[in-house]
Parts: C-alpha cells; sequence; structure tokens
C-alpha cells in the first residue's frame, strides 16, 4: 500500500493493530465471508474508495463470487441475484453509509431483524462501521491501490 500522504500503520501501529482485532472479530462472526465482503463492497462503491474497490472486488472473487454479482452489486435493489438475507443486509449498508440522509429508517431496520439475530445486526453495524472508517482512512490519506 502507498499512502500519498501519511502511512498509519507506521505512525500509528497500535490503533492499527486494534482495527484488525475488530476485523478478526468480524471475520470470526455468523454473518460469513461472502457477506462481509459484499457489504465492505457496497460502502466502498458509496464513498468512492478506489483503494477498497479494488481489495474488496479481489477477495469476492478469490471467496468464488460471479464477476456478475460483483458488477451487479451497485444496483443490488433491481437485481434477483441477492438472496433475502444480503438484501437485507445491503439495505442496512445503504442507510448507514449514509446516516445523515437516512437516520437508519425503521424499516430498514425491520428487514434486518427478519434476517439476523441480535447478535448478527450487532456484528452487522460494527462491519458497517468499520468499513465507513477505512473508506475514510483511504479516502483522506490517499491509499493507492496496486496498478494491475
Amino acid at each position: 500500500m502507498h499512502a500519498h500522504r501519511l502511512d498509519a500503520y507506521r505512525i500509528a501501529p497500535a490503533g492499527m493493530q486494534a482495527l484488525r482485532a475488530v476485523e478478526d472479530y468480524l471475520h470470526q462472526s455468523t454473518l460469513g465471508a461472502s457477506l462481509i465482503e459484499l457489504v465492505k463492497m457496497r460502502a466502498s462503491q458509496i464513498n468512492g474508495c478506489a483503494y477498497c474497490l479494488d481489495m474488496h472486488s479481489k477477495a469476492l472473487r478469490k471467496g468464488g463470487e460471479t464477476e456478475q454479482r460483483i458488477y451487479l452489486l451497485s444496483g443490488w435493489r433491481e437485481s434477483p441475484l441477492y438472496s433475502p438475507r444480503e438484501r437485507a443486509a445491503l439495505a442496512w449498508t445503504d442507510a448507514l453509509t449514509r446516516i445523515a440522509e437516512t437516520q437508519a429508517p425503521d424499516d430498514v431496520y425491520d428487514e434486518v431483524r427478519r434476517h439476523f439475530d441480535d447478535k448478527e445486526i450487532v456484528d452487522l453495524t460494527t462491519l458497517i462501521g468499520m468499513i465507513n472508517l477505512w473508506n475514510r482512512l483511504a479516502i483522506s490519506l490517499r491509499y493507492e491501490h496496486p496498478a494491475g
């Protein structure tokens, strides 16, 4: 990774280690690797984080995700390719990533409750918060994804 402004890993290694620990926790949750990466990819699309889009599209492919589902993720509402559980998570992702506009609406939360238990809702909400934090670090510090 190349950071054009500051290298957070070099400057604040303990802070980055703490963030990685949260990531490790999330990957041990019952959310599942595919859903985790779809959520990260979707939030990164909304935030326009090229570094994270590159990383999470590669992780999705490595995890066996189809090119079609990756390409259509920005239009998930109009595509039948996503399960009801994924759709609920993506709607929650959209709402929380745009929280200043949406205020986490009750109807979106109610749909999440239909597909996730209480712990999974907390984990999903934490996941969304984390990817938004990673996006903000990468965008503000100008992380550059590898070419090619």
